[in-house]
């Protein structure tokens, strides 16, 4: 069939037709935060902020006294260990003109207020990968930010790691202190079922107990076809206490269950075994959001928060490292 001959026709007339935009804006970036939303949330009065951790002396199989005996000697009190770490800054920056403000945009009634929504979605991602990672907590000076260590920075009893991997994280002092050190990243491997109840085992043996294992999609992925993973899966509603948020596969061990996490902001080589209950982000300055002085014509906001990862003792935790990506 053909158009009838002098039609005026949509193609004619583009110039003149009022174009068709969605009020609708799709975003479909990626907010979870595991780690954050699993853990305890405490407050910091300085910089520097730090916490005492203790053990019991190992278990002995001679501990036997004749009945009435005259006590000569006495057990020496072990030390308590001081751990510590620093908190960091970060921030989100937004500047709206005074024109944009007020011009009709689609999808949003006023500018300035949806971009420090977004800023303020877009910090805690940056808040979840900062808190997941190795870095080292470092003091920072006039020239150099703060910075906090991560959650990897910490773990240093209850871990598998890759044979070409050099060692653990290392503390400023012998045995107490701040992570000073990143762990040593080795040659990649597979995330088996044995590496899972190895560090699963590890970390029980410590008088630990996991019951989160962060991961991110590859290893996720893997993780679900490991023979202890239950036939039903659970969905965990609600933010109660002892409740992980998020719905995860449950894996059943000889130690107890854990649930799998999954992540996009961990580093996907590395399993993150988590007990939320030995585990809280402190805030020396929450969440504020701060009008800065205009200098033209616009306005101009910024987004702050200080904040520091408090791991009340690493023994409760663990990690699966150097785990292939793909």
């Amino acid at each position: 069939m053909t158009q009838f001959t002098g039609s005026f026709s949509t193609y004619d007339a583009a110039d003149g037709i009022r174009e068709e935009l969605s009020n609708l804006i799709y975003d479909i970036s990626p907010v979870d935060t595991p780690l954050m939303s699993n853990a305890g949330r405490g407050s910091v009065g300085n910089t520097y902020f730090e916490w005492l951790t203790d053990s019991l002396t190992a278990a002995s199989s001679s501990n036997f006294v004749i009945e009435g005996d005259d006590l000569t000697s006495y057990t020496t009190a072990s030390s308590r260990v001081r751990l510590g770490n620093y908190t960091a800054i970060s921030t989100k920056t937004v500047l709206v003109t005074d024109t944009q403000r007020e011009v009709n945009n689609a999808g949003v009634s006023e500018e300035l207020a949806y971009q420090v929504a977004k800023m303020g979605k877009e910090l805690k991602r940056d808040m979840e990968k900062i808190l997941c990672g190795p870095q080292p907590a470092a003091a920072g000076d006039d020239s150099n930010a703060r910075k906090t260590a991560g959650f990897e920075a910490f773990i240093r009893t209850n871990a598998n790691r890759s044979s070409t991997s050099a060692g653990d994280p290392t503390l400023s002092g012998t045995t107490k202190g701040y992570p000073d050190a990143a762990p040593d990243d080795g040659t990649a491997r597979a995330f088996t079922d044995t590496i899972l109840k190895d560090v699963i085992q590890q970390i029980w043996t410590n008088g630990g107990t996991p019951k989160m294992v962060i991961v991110g999609p590859v290893n996720k992925a893997r993780a679900s076809g490991f023979t202890g993973i239950a036939d039903i899966r659970k969905d965990a509603p609600g933010a109660k206490p002892a409740t992980i948020i998020g719905a995860a596969d449950v894996y059943v061990s000889d130690f107890g269950n854990v649930t799998f996490v999954p992540s996009r902001f961990s580093r996907e080589q590395s399993a993150l075994f988590v007990d939320p209950e030995y585990l809280e982000v402190v805030y020396l300055q929450p969440f504020q959001l701060k009008e800065m002085a205009r200098t033209g014509l616009a306005e101009k906001r910024v987004l702050s928060v200080e904040y520091g990862l408090k791991v009340s003792t690493e023994v409760a935790h663990g990690i699966a490292a150097d785990l292939t990506t793909t």
